[in-house]
């Protein structure tokens, strides 16, 4: 990749991260506010603390990743598959920009992982 690719792939980068970052640190301060002393309503709380919970989850492992994109951007590893070490197609990076595996072997582990 050129290098001005690699600064607006930076940028995009980055810009997820943060408007991540920010969703987490909502969730987060949702999560920590007091329940109602109903007990209807603290179990929906409760409940709805559980999505929430799960919501966040998927941001901090959304932000891993990303992290870890940016790493590979950093050390020229960026849009090579670490599981085959073959280029990961453009359509793929494009649609999915930290994909760490080209789409052979992410369906590869999809298909061990279901068995498991």
């Amino acid at each position: 990749m050129t290098g001005g690719s690699n600064d607006a792939l930076r940028a995009q980068l980055q810009a997820k991260k943060e408007e991540l970052s920010s969703r987490l640190e909502r969730i987060t301060a949702n999560l920590q506010r007091g329940y109602d002393s109903d007990s209807k309503e603290m179990a929906k709380e409760l409940e709805d603390s559980e999505v929430v919970d799960a919501l966040g989850n998927e941001a901090r492992a959304e932000i891993a990743k990303i992290s870890a994109a940016l790493v590979r951007l950093d050390n020229g590893r960026y849009g090579i598959c670490s599981e085959c070490s073959e280029p990961i197609e453009a359509d793929r990076i494009k649609a999915y920009p930290y994909a760490d595996e080209c789409i052979d072997c992410a369906r590869f582990d999809e298909r061990r992982r279901a068995r498991i």
